[in-house]
């Protein structure tokens, strides 16, 4: 009897933890339009976004914000017909004209077409730095790891283990450097601009449209106070050479869009860092 107890005390004790761990995830954001919890097979909380025709966009938002850190989360984005729709992943400061953002924009697609991941960094309202790459694997079937890694040197981006991207800080052109950035993940209506330059909006019919979201992780310095021990791991990392050789794999298989290519976006000529880098 009492070797019952015991087990019973351990899995009620175990459930407990699950359970303060899940409330520990939540309570660090504030939420926006349809946002449900649950758990996944594993015992992990989740996080839905749900979009439909009357709901309006879906979010969740750090109730902290951060100068430079490391960011990552597990997103199940939506299956089937997505086309229209945009699940993001991203820090900015504001709304303002000035504002800083990094991001990682997920546009969706007609069914059987590839999920167009977009890169982009904005410096004091200076955009228009896309990379996008079509996705290697279908982002519906499973849960994957997206990373944001910001330091004062260069801006990473990551799918699962695999570098796709670094954004360089050049002294004399803008870069994301003094303005805190709130984190956010949003579910929106992008049928104006996200599958195929717009052409293919969102169908309703297939709503309610769900992204899911589990096992966020920051070690990030917080405005106004300190950052998290483990920083030397972030605050200076740069890629090395087998890192920049899924860099260069993935634009060689899987890039899309480089804004460094278009002339015809930039008539004027291509922005500064294009010709460094």
């Amino acid at each position: 009897m009492a070797r019952r107890s015991l087990a019973l005390l351990a899995v009620s004790l175990a459930l407990l933890q699950i359970a303060s761990a899940a409330r520990s995830w939540l309570t660090q954001f504030t939420t926006d339009g349809i946002v449900r919890t649950g758990y996944d097979a594993s015992g992990q909380k989740v996080m839905m976004l749900n979009l439909d025709r009357s709901s309006g966009p879906a979010g969740f938002n750090s109730k902290e914000q951060f100068l430079y850190g490391e960011f990552s989360i597990e997103m199940k984005l939506i299956p089937g017909n997505s086309a229209g729709t945009v699940s993001c992943f991203y820090l900015s400061s504001g709304t303002d004209d000035w504002r800083d953002e990094i991001d990682m924009e997920f546009m969706g697609n007609s069914s059987g077409q590839p999920v167009v991941l977009n890169t982009n960094v904005w410096a004091n309202g200076d955009g228009k730095k896309e990379h996008q790459f079509d996705l290697w694997f279908d982002p519906s079937a499973d849960y994957h790891t997206y990373t944001i890694i910001w330091n004062p040197e260069n801006i990473l981006f990551k799918v699962d283990n695999v570098f796709i991207r670094s954004f360089k800080r050049y002294a004399d052109l803008p870069y994301p450097s003094s303005k805190p950035m709130t984190l956010h993940a949003t579910l929106w209506d992008g049928s104006y601009w996200a599958t195929e330059k717009g052409k293919v909006p969102i169908d309703w019919n297939n709503a309610p449209f769900v992204v899911s979201y589990r096992s966020f992780y920051a070690n990030a310095c917080v405005s106004g106070g300190a950052c998290h021990a483990g920083r030397d791991g972030w605050m200076h990392r740069q890629l090395d050479a087998a890192e920049w050789g899924t860099v260069r794999w993935a634009e060689r298989n899987y890039m899309r869009y480089n804004y460094c290519q278009d002339g015809y976006r930039f008539p004027l000529g291509l922005p500064t860092e294009c010709s460094r880098s």
